[in-house]
């Protein structure tokens, strides 16, 4: 593995994922941050080059779109080749309770952006990386993978979903010179929670969350060993991860309720 090369990162524009391409590019990396907003992905991307990055290109891709994986797989191989780096970050998600409040729209969006893009994605990159025999990913799953998480089921689904998917294709290419890490972040503060109609008045806003930058830089850091995922911020995902392994599902479940 290179000092510097090419990173990828899906959700490049803001959050976790623009703090993650920054840690990239105050590393000398050459970036390619994909998100749908051409005005935030513009401001992102001079953000980028004034931290260190020798080259970014942003690129407008609808990940929910049933072709957008592949999508970004060809305009990759197209016109950058293959990258070292690999940070499917992008996610999206719906707040309130399935049965009778859940925007089903939104629903089938997060399915379609957390798993289906990430799946469609690797599917295509990885055999590659693997011929390449190098090759780091991340996969930015949550804290709420380790436990249900009423009034938001489906984004809690998808996040134990990649979880799984990541911690499962990490060892059936194990040895093979390319490393697949987990993300599993707490509450951070982003646009999710306001893209997700997440009620202002709920615990779950009001919560504390944690800076996106010290996520990204844990994941960063994590990527970069290869490790098979972490947990940040460590201190109060960690409790939470805890709580999750030594509780009962449902009393998990009733605790994980943001009324």
């Amino acid at each position: 593995m290179t000092r510097t090369g090419l990173a990828l990162v899906t959700g490049g524009s803001s959050g976790i994922g623009l703090e993650l391409a920054r840690c990239f590019a105050e590393d000398g990396h050459r970036l390619i941050i994909v998100a749908q907003d051409r005005d935030k992905l513009d401001r992102a991307a001079a953000e980028l080059r004034a931290a260190g990055a020798p080259h970014v290109d942003a690129w407008s891709i609808d990940l929910g779109a049933p072709d957008g994986g592949a999508r970004l797989f060809h305009e990759t191989e197209k016109f950058a080749g293959l990258p070292d780096f690999l940070c499917l970050n992008a996610g999206t998600g719906a707040w309130g309770d399935f049965v009778g409040q859940s925007d089903l729209y939104l629903e089938l969006q997060s399915i379609a952006v957390n798993i289906t893009s990430v799946v469609q994605s690797a599917k295509l990159f990885l055999p590659a990386m693997v011929a390449r025999g190098s090759g780091r990913v991340l996969i930015t799953s949550s804290v709420v993978a380790l436990g249900p998480s009423p009034r938001l089921a489906v984004y809690s689904g998808t996040k134990a979903f990649l979880r799984n998917f990541a911690e499962a294709v990490r060892d059936e290419i194990a040895d093979s010179g390319v490393t697949i890490t987990a993300l599993m972040p707490d509450l951070t503060e982003s646009g999710f929670f306001e893209r997700a109609k997440v009620d202002p008045e709920s615990l779950t806003a009001s919560e504390p969350k944690a800076d996106p930058a010290t996520v990204a830089r844990a994941g960063y850091a994590a990527m970069l060993k290869g490790k098979d995922h972490i947990i940040a911020p460590a201190l109060t995902g960690k409790v939470k991860a805890a709580a999750a392994r030594l509780l009962p599902d449902a009393l998990v479940t009733k605790f994980a309720r943001a009324d």
